[in-house]
């Protein structure tokens, strides 16, 4: 048994390490199969990745202007190709300018890219400086002009789409009974006050206020369509009436319905 130890010893049999049994003519050639097509594709896109010569901005332009996208574009291109160029990163950037809503860049060969920009549209003054749209995000503040043809509306931080979502509902309503909305406030306490296009202020309060502006609308408005220039306000916030305010004078009228004037702010 000895023996046999040491004359494996001798002639190297034991312990020597040797390539497993594979197909390795096979193995090395996919594998320069796969260099070759790996080339190919970088030579591809070297060849593909060609100059950017033109960029085509689409879009329906009121506040800010094609040459302002265009600018940013190339701005943030850089040097990079048809090929190279980051679009998620462009789309970012055209993002963050104001005014602008959503935006998409597409390449478009040979040698271009395709801009679609969508403007964000203002429904509404906000607080003192800045601009809402139709979803409530306060997309534009600190304005040093806000046009004046906008509604004003006012509301504590964060209550921008509560306020937004109401003013809409109103608007609507009132538009049907032949009036407007020129400014809504929500105060700090929760009520609710609104300002037609005729100047009459109308007060719903924080309670009931779509039960009361249904009974504004029903009632009280036909006086107020017929008296608007006599009167400052309307105030809603009564559990069966209203109260009208007169302009030039501190008298108050009050309507009741069935029982006298108890205030439920």
């Amino acid at each position: 048994m000895l023996n046999r130890r040491r004359n494996r010893r001798r002639d190297g049999s034991e312990g020597r390490w040797q390539l497993p049994v594979l197909p390795w003519r096979r193995i090395a050639l996919a594998g320069a199969v796969l260099g070759g097509v790996g080339v190919l594709a970088l030579l591809l896109s070297m060849l593909l990745n060609q100059p950017i010569e033109r960029i085509t901005v689409e879009g329906s332009f009121q506040r800010i202007s094609a040459i302002e996208v265009e600018k940013v574009v190339r701005a943030r291109l850089g040097g990079a190709g048809l090929v190279s160029a980051d679009l998620a990163d462009l789309q970012r950037a055209l993002r963050d300018l104001p005014w602008v809503d959503r935006a998409s860049v597409q390449r478009s060969w040979p040698g271009g890219l395709r801009v679609h920009v969508i403007e964000q549209v203002a429904v509404a003054r906000w607080n003192n400086s800045g601009l809402i749209n139709a979803a409530g995000q306060l997309f534009l503040s600190e304005l040093r002009f806000v046009p004046a043809e906008l509604p004003q509306l006012v509301g504590p931080v964060g209550t921008e789409s509560e306020v937004v979502t109401r003013y809409l509902a109103t608007q609507g309503r009132l538009v049907e009974s032949g009036m407007r909305l020129v400014a809504m406030k929500l105060d700090a306490r929760g009520a609710w006050e609104l300002t037609l296009d005729n100047g009459v202020g109308v007060r719903l309060g924080r309670n009931q206020v779509d039960a009361r502006l249904q009974r504004f609308i029903d009632v009280a408005l036909r006086i107020v369509s017929q008296r608007a220039a006599d009167i400052a306000y309307i105030d809603m916030r009564y559990t069966n009436g209203f109260a009208i305010g007169w302009r030039g004078s501190s008298r108050l009228a009050g309507v009741v319905f069935q029982e006298d004037l108890t205030p439920d702010v």
